[in-house]
């Protein structure tokens, strides 16, 4: 019997197994895009695929995997020790970067998975034209590996041929190795502790707990979104292409008794950049959205989503399909639809919806040949910015906002790990937009090169600031600065550039927008 005592315990006993998920990802991965600036996410499912709770990770990730663990349960028949591997940006995936691992849940002497466990973790290289795999591409060829949905696990043992055909591919097969295993790790600890459930309450209180989890979040949805002012509100904002060229995004909001709809009709077809988004990315950032508007006591699952319509026309950037490129769909554009909402929703909710942020996640990647260590090298790394006022809330200043939700890399690991030198990590001072609340202010980064490497840089709001609201000005914008012989050049704010030895690398990040006329 379900109560709601009972619902609040299983709610918090499949958030924590989530947590202890990421707990083990963490501690047991290679590279420090994972075990340092915690780029993962873990989850759990029901037997159908449904999103039954998260762990307090990346947005972009979280909203977008119950799309991929759906596929696959339609798609294989599991057996107990199996685990699937894939990145497929098409399948519910993000980038290719982003590998994801989805393990099938048994009790007892069950043949039919009961649940699903699942991560998602950003690897620094896989493959591509340039290193860290973030490239400035036109089609999904040049970004890297694309791995279709396979066994990396068949019956608790590795598929060696999948690891191999990984590991010949990458630049780094040692990192990705020992990412995987974590992965791997990070799964196994969940079905684990799924089971101990199992035998602890029964399965059958399990499957109970789980359906009423789902409905009790759609029914809180559901009356929260009832509360807002009906209507449609639409809004528009524009990306920064490779050429500066501005690339429209429009969005038209409608708030019905209980419900929303979400239509991108009039945004941009498909480009031939990386800015396109798969459809999941998309759908995560309207999800994002509306966690954040309706309250953050809804538990986070599948029925949160029920009452949210989206409509995303075939072939626009928000809903690319194969070959588009999408290495920055997933960062650059997934940030830039929610400013996109927000805007929507700032003129019938006065006073609650934010100004913008910094609208970026302002990556870098990067890598070469290591001559100190003997080794080849690649990095990733996202830098935080201003977040967007509010009335009676300035911003906050240099932290990640919105999509992302990893820490920095500290600079004692960047410089132990890397022939690099961080000469500079600071607040960039009064870059916040001006109003009656301040936004918050963006970072200064500046980076040494040791050696010779290629860097790629996809960033946004480096034309126009992010917007302020009820009067308040915009953040400042954004600047990339490379400093060569002594000679400070400004570079675009997406580009792909030789570094030599001695130069310095500077990302400037925007502030975020203000909120009321002084």
């Amino acid at each position: 019997m379900v109560t709601a005592v009972t619902l609040e315990i299983f709610r918090n006993i499949f958030a924590s197994i989530a947590a202890e998920m990421g707990s083990t990802l963490e501690r047991t991965a290679s590279s420090p895009n994972i075990k340092e600036r915690r780029d993962f996410s873990c989850a759990l499912f029901d037997g159908s695929g449904h999103m039954i709770a998260q762990a307090a990770h990346i947005p972009v990730h979280l909203g977008s995997m119950p799309l991929l663990v759906e596929k696959l349960v339609g798609d294989f028949s599991f057996l107990p020790g199996d685990m699937i591997i894939t990145n497929d940006p098409y399948g519910g995936g993000t980038h290719l970067p982003d590998i994801t691992v989805v393990a099938p849940v048994f009790y007892g002497e069950s043949t039919c998975p009961a649940a699903y466990v699942a991560n998602r973790a950003h690897h620094s290289d896989i493959g591509g034209i340039t290193p860290g795999s973030m490239p400035l591409s036109t089609e999904i060829f040049q970004e890297g590996m694309r791995v279709p949905a396979l066994n990396l696990m068949k019956e608790g043992e590795p598929v060696a041929e999948v690891w191999n055909f990984i590991a010949a591919n990458v630049r780094t097969p040692g990192e990705r190795h020992g990412d995987l295993e974590a992965q791997v790790a990070a799964n196994r600890r969940g079905v684990q502790r799924l089971r101990e459930v199992a035998a602890r309450y029964g399965e059958e209180t399990l499957a109970e707990h789980q359906n009423a989890l789902l409905d009790y979040s759609e029914r809180i949805v559901r009356a929260r979104l009832s509360c807002l002012p009906k209507g449609s509100f639409t809004f528009n904002d524009h990306l920064e292409g490779y050429e500066g060229e501005s690339v429209k995004l429009a969005v038209s909001v409608t708030v019905k008794d209980s419900a929303v709809m979400c239509d991108f009709t009039g945004s941009a077809p498909a480009q031939k950049s990386c800015l396109n988004c798969p459809r999941a990315v998309t759908q995560a950032a309207v999800y994002y959205v509306f966690r954040c508007l309706l309250g953050d006591d809804i538990p986070p699952n599948s029925g949160c989503f029920r009452p949210i319509e989206i409509v995303i026309p075939e072939g626009s950037i928000l809903n690319a399909s194969f070959p588009s490129a999408v290495a920055g769909g997933n960062v650059e554009t997934s940030q830039r639809v929610v400013d996109l909402i927000f805007g929507a929703l700032a003129g019938p909710l006065p006073g609650i919806i934010p100004a913008a942020s910094q609208g970026t996640m302002n990556n870098l990647s990067l890598g070469g040949y290591d001559e100190e260590r003997k080794r080849y090298f690649a990095y990733y790394e996202t830098i935080g910015g201003g977040a967007g006022a509010a009335a009676g809330t300035p911003g906050e200043s240099g932290i990640h906002t919105h999509m992302t939700n990893t820490q920095n890399t500290p600079i004692e690991v960047m410089e132990m790990e890397y022939p690099l030198q961080v000469m500079r990590y600071c607040l960039r001072r009064k870059s916040g937009g001006r109003g009656v609340c301040s936004g918050g202010d963006g970072l200064c980064r500046d980076i040494l090169f040791k050696g010779d490497a290629r860097a790629t840089i996809l960033s946004e709001r480096r034309k126009d600031g992010p917007y302020g609201l009820s009067g308040g000005q915009p953040g400042s914008r954004g600047e990339n600065i490379l400093t060569r012989k002594g000679k400070m050049i400004e570079i675009p704010a997406k580009c792909s550039i030789e570094l030599e030895k001695g130069d310095i690398l500077s990302i400037r990040t925007p502030g975020g927008g203000g909120w009321g006329s002084l």
